[in-house]
Parts: structure tokens; sequence; C-alpha cells
């Protein structure tokens, strides 16, 4: 199995990509799928649809331009890119627990503190000052500048995201990852979990 499927149907050409597939092999199979659809492209104008594994902005470009190098048709991306537990779990085939959940509406200010049994949703920013702490899962619609802690109780396979995140620290159970200065400042569309006993930042 290539990791890379293409369907034919009278409307629309479906490209499937599989979820563990590496951008480095989709770009390999791309290329030599692309190049033989070409030949049915001569006069028609299907267009193409992308859909399977979530994309990361700069993927979803690159997978474009192989594209429309050889095939100048409109090629449209299933790839969600709003906020939710969905798209995270099917990205990561992460089992999210289910648990009693809190929302917040409204943004924390510094010196400003929730702590939750269960999970939690803050529909708003986390200010720098501010505290999070949640036994479960913690998701920030908006901003995470504060201090972040899931899994408070133990859970390692609570997760953070955020809209945006920019902070020092973040912790995970009894996980703690020190931010560096160097890394990127603000991460747009963070998702934060634990891999062995070190935890890993991605976006989705």
């Amino acid at each position: 199995m290539n990791g890379v499927s293409v369907n034919l149907r009278t409307d629309e050409v479906v490209i499937k990509i599989e979820d563990n597939v590496t951008q480095e092999k989709i770009l390999l199979e791309l290329v030599k799928k692309v190049r033989a659809l070409k030949k049915m492209y001569q006069e028609e104008k299907t267009p193409i649809r992308v859909t399977g594994k979530i994309l990361k902005n700069k993927e979803i470009e690159e997978i474009r331009q192989i594209i429309k190098k050889e095939i100048d048709v409109e090629v449209r991306f299933d790839s969600p890119t709003t906020l939710g537990l969905h798209s995270i779990t099917r990205s990561y085939k992460r089992n999210v627990c289910t648990s009693e959940t809190t929302f917040h509406k409204g943004s924390l200010r510094s010196g400003q503190k929730i702590e939750v049994d269960g999970s939690i949703v803050v529909i708003g920013d986390v200010n720098s000052g501010a505290e999070v702490i949640a036994t479960d899962n913690i998701i920030v619609v908006g901003n995470l500048r504060g201090l972040a802690h899931a899994g408070a109780k133990g859970n390692k396979e609570a997760i953070i995201s955020a809209s945006t995140l920019d902070v020092v620290q973040l912790r995970i159970s009894n996980i703690v990852r020190e931010i560096n200065k160097d890394e990127e400042d603000m991460i747009k569309h963070a998702y934060v979990f634990v891999v062995g006993e070190e935890i890993v930042i991605d976006t989705f």
C-alpha cells in the first residue's frame, strides 16, 4: 500500500491520503499519479478533491503545487480548518478521554485561576499570569499565554489545544516542557500531547 489512492468519479477525482503517510512519500506518489491522471485531462476540467489525512497549511500548498503543475483544474481539500476534538482525534488516532467538561466563557486575566475535575474549554484567551488546571483535557478557543496543566492527577493521555500557543511552559500529568526562546514564539492551532515521557507540540 502506497498511502495515496485515486478514485475517478463522474463529477470529480478524489485523491485519498492515508493518515500514517509522511509528506515526503505523499509528494513522491502524487507526482507519479498526477502524471498518469494528466492523460485523461486533455479536454476535461473535472475538479480534484483531496481527502483523508489532516494536513498542515504548508503541506496543502505543496500538494496543490504538484497537482497544478501538471493539471490546471480546481483543487479542493477536505482537511478541517476549525478547532475541534473530532479533527484532533482523527488526526492523531488518540483516544481523547470522555469526561465531565466545564465551559468557561470569557478570557482569564493575570492572577485568575480555574481548576476543574475533568476537561475544560475556555472560550476566550488565557492571558499571561493566569492558570488553568484540569484533571483531563484543556482546550482554549483563543490565545494561551498563561499556565496550562492538563492531566493534573496523573492522566498522561490528556491533551492541551489552543488556537494560538504563546507560553514559556506546558504541563501534562507530571511532565513539564519548557519552551525555548529560539522556538517559534506563537504557534497557530497547537495540539499538545505526551509521547513516552516527553511533551510534543504539533499543529492541526
